[in-house]
């Protein structure tokens, strides 16, 4: 939601409203601890599953990612959903099933039995991701957008560690059977699953609380509670003119409504749209989420104790940088961010790659002699590092922001899509490329960074404080650019 000067420095100096924004951003913002605490909490489980239920390298990995597949469906069809029932009831439909898959994933009885379960987890994961960044960047001004949905981020990097956490705990620490062990009678990894009722159970009940999106009911003809929410994030004197300028957007979009297609003549769709794919897609080929899915599996299979503790470890330092992207990224810029992300990972990446080069095999166990080993360590950390500070929050300020009003649900829905789906590609092909070699597994993740430098470069435009219905615009004139000089 744009707003005039005046309310925006109204919005950053009055604490009343600073405090509501900040709220409203936060709430929404649960979502994306579900995606982190879904996406991590397989990891601590993953060795025991296929022990169970006696899974190949492939069946094992496909296990691991088909929750991915029910996340690019639940991204795919939330922005139509969003338009349809409102921000509040897709959130809460969100909830419902990762509830569900929650007790369903806990209580498998069979690996198709989960996989299902898992599925259903990943619906409800998919909506999440997509309504988080639309909420926040229709709710908060344009002064403080970045800052605020750099929070989807952050609550995604808290759900991780408390995935990680809780699965440490579960399998006391042991890196390598605790998630067998038996506690009351059922096996440990069965409750690291079971634990996410609890945030599904928050995120439920905060749908049931947050005021809807303005935007939203000034769509459905329901003005006056669009004044209601407003008043609550701006001066009065603010609201009449915000209702007005909001109208007049809708207006404009239902008046567009033929030219509200994704398509376009660059291989069918709208540049702006193919910018949005190649952010989702490069923020996942780059292979964060093997350390988040399989870090435990890997630190075992190199012959480090305590990966748990590793695992551990390499999450809290996710969330602490997040922090660094929260505090720089309306002042730095997006840009710049991104740019220095990007060859921090290429470098990181390069280096696991030669440190696992030095792998050593004795009586069929796997080790990195020193200082290989600690290298890895500290280059998988850096890794982190990199991503955490830049491309895993600025990705979703972007898409949260490139898009035109008109097209910008389903523009998100494509892209949240494009991203669950090149995290399945990367997750399901790495315990057999694994298998192969983990120097080409990491030379792979470090080629896509350094590739994702390039495109940051000639493709993305710098949209810090800029308003939302004019960062389309500027995203398109780019790209428009960088087709013609190629």
């Amino acid at each position: 939601m744009a707003q005039t000067q005046s309310s925006k420095d109204a919005a950053q100096v009055d604490p009343k409203f600073r405090r509501r924004v900040y709220a409203l951003a936060i709430a929404a913002a649960v979502g994306g601890f579900l995606f982190g605490f879904d996406s991590s909490v397989i990891n601590g489980a993953v060795d025991a599953i296929g022990e169970q239920f006696g899974l190949t390298a492939f069946i094992q990995g496909f296990a691991v990612a088909i929750a991915l597949l029910g996340c690019a469906l639940g991204a795919y069809i939330a922005g139509s959903l969003a338009d349809r029932l409102g921000r509040l009831k897709v959130m809460l439909i969100g909830a419902i099933l990762f509830f569900v898959s929650s007790v369903g994933a806990g209580f498998a009885f069979g690996v198709i039995d989960f996989m299902f379960w898992r599925v259903i987890g990943g619906l409800g994961i998919g909506v999440a991701s997509v309504i988080a960044p639309t909420y926040i960047a229709e709710v908060v001004p344009a002064l403080v957008r970045g800052r605020l949905a750099s929070f989807q981020q952050l609550a995604i990097t808290l759900g991780i560690f408390a995935a990680l956490l809780s699965d440490a705990v579960l399998a006391g620490f042991d890196g390598k059977d605790g998630a067998s062990q038996i506690l009351l009678g059922i096996e440990a990894w069965r409750w690291m699953f079971v634990v996410g009722v609890i945030p599904s159970l928050v995120y439920g009940i905060l749908a049931l609380r947050l005021p809807e999106s303005p935007r939203y009911l000034l769509d459905k003809g329901r003005t006056d509670e669009a004044k209601k929410v407003l008043s609550t994030v701006l001066p009065g004197d603010e609201v009449e003119p915000e209702i007005d300028r909001i109208a007049k957007a809708i207006e404009e979009d239902k008046e567009n409504q033929k030219k509200a297609s994704l398509r376009g003549k660059a291989l069918g769709l709208a540049p702006v749209v193919w910018i949005g794919l190649a952010l989702s897609v490069f923020q996942q080929f780059v292979g964060i989420n093997v350390i988040f899915y399989y870090s435990t599996t890997l630190w075992n299979a190199v012959g480090f104790k305590d990966s748990f503790l590793i695992s551990v470890i390499s999450s809290v330092i996710n969330v602490a940088v997040t922090f660094i992207a929260i505090a720089f990224v309306d002042k730095v810029g997006r840009r710049p961010m991104l740019l220095a992300g990007s060859a921090g990972m290429a470098i990181t990446l390069a280096l696991m790659a030669i440190s696992f080069s030095q792998a050593e095999t004795t009586d069929g166990a796997v080790s990195l002699p020193q200082p290989w080993g600690i290298i890895a360590l500290i280059a998988a950390n850096g890794f982190v590092v990199a991503f955490g500070a830049t491309w895993g929050p600025l990705v979703w300020v972007l898409l949260g922001e490139i898009f035109p009003n008109r097209i910008r649900a389903k523009a998100l829905g494509l892209a949240a899509s494009a991203q669950w789906i090149a995290n399945f590609l990367i997750t399901v092909s790495f315990p057999s490329i694994s298998e192969i070699s983990l120097v080409l597994a990491y030379g792979l993740y470090a080629a896509f960074a350094a590739l994702s430098l390039i495109f940051v470069f000639f493709f993305v435009p710098e949209t810090k404080g800029v308003k939302l219905e004019d960062v389309g615009g500027l995203v398109f004139g780019r790209a428009k650019k960088a087709a013609a000089r190629s």
